[in-house]
């Protein structure tokens, strides 16, 4: 057997399997996914998302005060979102709305896991060091959104499968970004 051989057989063996069973699981990661963030919106009540009865995204957000994990962040907090905490936590619910919705139907997927990982970044700055706190947890969804990103999951039982043909075809900017994006 020859070096090229080999080589050859080496990454076949190697390579990762993409069948059926690994796309229905790709598949599934993104549903849930976008499933987990839709369910979350549930507590970010507006108009005062929680601030006059100190619950809710208020009580989190304050977290990040009271138990802080980064100074930086901590300082945002209290000088910049809490004077602006209505804001704030429209722009919340919000992009978490849009994160869970277009996760979960697979639309411009990348673009949305890449603001899952954004937001994920914010919700561990702000409660990592929370007494009763499950670190994991965080860690867990960082996993998840950085495999939807890596295997661009929207492309397997998504809207991105769909529409990513007929944005190849466009020699048009807004294409070329949605096939980026997706």
């Amino acid at each position: 057997m020859t070096t090229t051989t080999r080589t050859t057989r080496a990454s076949v063996v190697n390579q990762i399997e993409t069948g059926r069973p690994t796309r229905a699981v790709l598949a599934a990661v993104r549903i849930a996914v976008g499933l987990m963030w839709l369910q979350n919106v549930n507590w970010k009540r507006p108009p005062d998302f929680g601030q006059a009865a100190h619950n809710g995204l208020y009580q989190y957000t304050s977290d990040a005060v009271k138990h802080p994990v980064l100074g930086a962040f901590s300082w945002l907090v209290q000088h910049v979102i809490f004077p602006n905490f209505v804001l704030f936590g429209w722009g919340v619910l919000i992009a978490e709305f849009c994160l869970g919705a277009f996760l979960l139907v697979g639309f411009l997927t990348r673009f949305w896991a890449t603001i899952g990982i954004l937001q994920t970044i914010a919700i561990t700055l702000s409660v990592l060091n929370t007494p009763g706190e499950w670190q994991w947890s965080y860690y867990l969804m960082f996993a998840a959104q950085f495999v939807i990103l890596g295997t661009a999951a929207g492309r397997i039982a998504g809207v991105d499968g769909v529409l990513r043909p007929r944005w190849s075809l466009g020699s048009g900017r807004p294409a070329r970004i949605a096939m980026v994006l997706s």
